[in-house]
């Protein structure tokens, strides 16, 4: 951070239209022209974003760079924050179109490692697009907010209705330490912001028009984009869609619900097949998963180093695997071990080779499990709770809280008793920090857009396929939807069918007619 100082409140901007901000001349708008003037200085990638590419067998091709934003908007005279960014150069013979632009979800997941480590799944896009993606404002190596150890030190499943003063007491004292420890950029953190920071990459990358790929949270991104920039939108895909509508709680809410669904989908494909450690009855077996993850929260396995690996450390695996039908097999066998022999060190590898699960109807949907280099090992948690607060203006008070939190709790836990826990806590969280933006809830809608391609998955744990539907409906007749009848969380990883019809999109300007849908893959 340069020249930054610490903001009370969140401030955001909004300004729709296109082209370079213009110099405060009396009109009240903030000089930004420094911003939209740059130019990003690319060079070799460093550290485990090197070993990374290098990894995925494609190091020369792959080139880091950065770009500056305001802090403020509002204030650029603030500070500045440096945007870390990534290019996977095309491999046209003749001039690339252009940028395509990717963000793999969150909010909290790092877009640089995620590229170079998965430069194939988008090599085909590379053919007319220099592929390019980004650490947000607050994650990864753009400034990365933490809340140190406070979240994890927080539990408010484990008391009741009698102890909700002290759960209050305690979120206010997270809410605190994460401010402390992420300094100035945490006020600053939002769609909104992350949104006018893709417009200054936009202007840098030298093109006219934004291609934009997200995915899952990225859906909610690309929204905004529309939104704020219509006349600079070029050809964008949103996939595994967004709300754009409900607040955190029910969010978080249909998560659960939906992350419940693929755990039982997944137990009935485990019971059907031989070597099932859950035996051959999926009710049974959901019964059977419901004490594991009890028995090892009150008892948790302990490793030679002292270290502990509970039950809500096999839910932090779940709902990572249960993103990718590709990967049942392999939890399959990691839970056989654990159930069998004690032993969770394949379930431990497959967290950090799965990618980040996010909260509150979003993921990363690839990338590392593990923190790069210096980057606190909360960033990805800490930046999730940050973005999802600050998007959300409902923010009840602490008698609401006090008198609600035991029902909350009976709430999450019959919508799922595996993960209900884990995804009250975002809901809590956002407690004791300002309320978020009302614009997301309010104004993005009815863009003026070229068409938009919006991908729903029906069997997605994350954001489930009604997502789709209403947010279609809400940015109105310029929104396509592409009906994807499989599992999974989003859809271009995960079939061909949708693949060919995105890449059709992105690089031919081929359109899918109303009602097109892609059959679920055996």
């Amino acid at each position: 951070m340069r020249g930054a100082c610490a903001v009370a409140g969140v401030t955001v901007l909004v300004v729709v239209g296109a082209g370079v901000a213009a110099a405060d001349d009396g009109s009240g708008r903030p000089d930004l022209a420094r911003y939209y003037t740059q130019k990003i200085k690319w060079g070799t990638c460093k550290g485990d974003t090197e070993a990374a590419a290098e990894a995925a067998g494609g190091a020369k091709d792959i080139r880091c760079g950065q770009v500056s934003v305001p802090l403020d908007y509002a204030d650029p005279a603030a500070g500045d924050v440096d945007v870390a960014m990534i290019r996977m150069k095309s491999s046209a013979s003749g001039k690339p179109r252009g940028s395509l632009l990717l963000n793999f979800g969150g909010p909290g997941g790092p877009g640089v490692s995620a590229l170079a480590g998965a430069q194939k799944d988008f090599g085909f896009l590379s053919k007319d697009y220099d592929v390019v993606s980004f650490d947000p404002r607050g994650v990864g190596l753009s400034e990365p907010v933490s809340c140190g150890d406070a979240e994890e030190s927080t539990d408010p499943s484990s008391g009741g209705t009698d102890d909700a003063a002290a759960v209050l007491k305690e979120l206010r004292e997270v809410a605190a330490e994460c401010a402390k420890k992420s300094g100035p950029v945490l006020p600053h953190m939002g769609t909104v912001n992350v949104s006018r920071d893709l417009d200054v990459m936009r202007q840098a990358l030298g093109d006219e028009k934004l291609n934009y790929l997200g995915f899952s949270y990225g859906t909610r991104l690309g929204a905004v984009y529309a939104a704020q920039f219509p006349k600079n939108v070029g050809r964008m895909v949103l996939d595994g869609v967004d709300t754009l509508t409900e607040p955190v709680a029910e969010q978080s809410l249909a998560t659960a619900e939906g992350r419940q669904t693929a755990l039982d989908n997944f137990l009935t494909w485990c019971t059907k097949n031989p070597g099932c450690v859950f035996g051959t009855d999926s009710r049974s077996a959901r019964t059977g998963m419901v004490k594991l993850i009890k028995d090892m929260d009150q008892m948790p396995l302990q490793s030679m180093d002292g270290g502990q690996f509970t039950g809500q450390d096999v839910v932090g695996v779940l709902s990572q695997a249960l993103y990718s039908r590709q990967a049942w097999p392999a939890l399959s066998q990691a839970l056989g071990a654990l159930l069998a022999d004690g032993d969770p060190r394949a379930l431990i590898r497959m967290s950090g080779g799965l990618g980040h699960a996010g909260v509150a109807g979003g993921a990363s949907v690839v990338g590392e499990g593990t923190p790069a280099g210096d980057m606190p090992a909360d960033n990805m948690a800490a930046a999730l709770m940050a973005v999802n607060c600050a998007d959300d203006p409902d923010r009840p008070g602490a008698a609401r809280i006090e008198k609600e939190v035991g029902r909350l709790q009976e709430e999450f836990d019959e919508a799922s008793p595996v993960f209900g826990k884990s995804m009250l806590m975002p809901v809590l969280l956002c407690f004791g920090r300002p309320a978020g933006t009302s614009y997301i809830r309010d104004d993005v809608r009815d863009v003026k857009t070229p068409e938009l391609l919006l991908v729903g998955t029906r069997g997605d744990p994350a954001t489930p396929y009604r997502w789709t539907e209403e947010t279609a409906r809400r940015l109105g007749s310029q929104a396509v939807v592409l009906d994807n009848k499989g599992d999974g969380h989003t859809g271009y990883l995960g079939s061909t069918c949708v693949q060919d019809k995105v890449n059709g999109f992105l690089l031919y300007g081929e359109t899918p007619k109303t009602g097109s849908s892609c059959a679920a893959a055996e």
